[in-house]
């Protein structure tokens, strides 16, 4: 069940709220990927592997890079040093701990945290010693929500490119609770 979303969004929702529900229905859908290669009899760890392109970071980072935003966008949002880059687990029970310990950290963050960020500068370093700068209100809107769900859509579409039968409803699992009959 999704939590309730406050009269007035606040940098806190938005991240917490969006997150780590998101993260939550990404486990759901590495369970499904599981109950798949049960089902066929092959090691779980081919999907941890499985990309859509040969250029493209397989499931396993994909997962991880979902987990590293939302725990970095809370970070910068709050005035702290992003964590640097992990390896990716290596199996679906490893990314399924990760996904975790990350639903985890973020639920425990206060919303004090977020005090000021709206307009906390926010500076992320490119190659070629390039940056992204903007302020905080600008980098959850244009930066962290949508590398988010870039990461967390290119993890579905990799399992469901392998066979792993779900849908929008396992997307959006978080959702459940607000579809009902139509009011008369």
């Amino acid at each position: 069940m999704s939590a309730p979303i406050p009269a007035s969004l606040s940098m806190h929702s938005l991240l917490i709220g969006t997150f780590a529900p998101m993260l939550s229905n990404l486990s759901g859908l590495l369970d499904k990927g599981t109950q798949l290669a049960q089902g066929k009899g092959f090691d779980s760890t081919v999907l941890a592997g499985a990309r859509l392109a040969p250029d493209m970071y397989p499931l396993a980072r994909q997962v991880q890079v979902a987990c590293e935003l939302a725990r970095n966008s809370v970070a910068r949002l709050t005035g702290q040093a992003p964590a640097p880059a992990q390896e990716p687990g290596q199996t679906i029970e490893a990314l399924k701990g990760t996904l975790a310990a990350t639903i985890d950290y973020l639920h425990g963050i206060p919303v004090t945290a977020f005090d000021g960020a709206e307009t906390r500068d926010i500076e992320i370093p490119l190659p070629n010693d390039l940056v992204v700068g903007m302020n905080g209100a600008r980098y959850l809107r244009d930066w962290a929500l949508p590398h988010f769900y870039f990461h967390l859509v290119t993890a579905y579409d990799i399992l469901r490119h392998n066979g792993v039968e779900i849908g929008k409803p396992d997307y959006v699992a978080h959702v459940g609770d607000a579809i009902h009959p139509r009011r008369q």
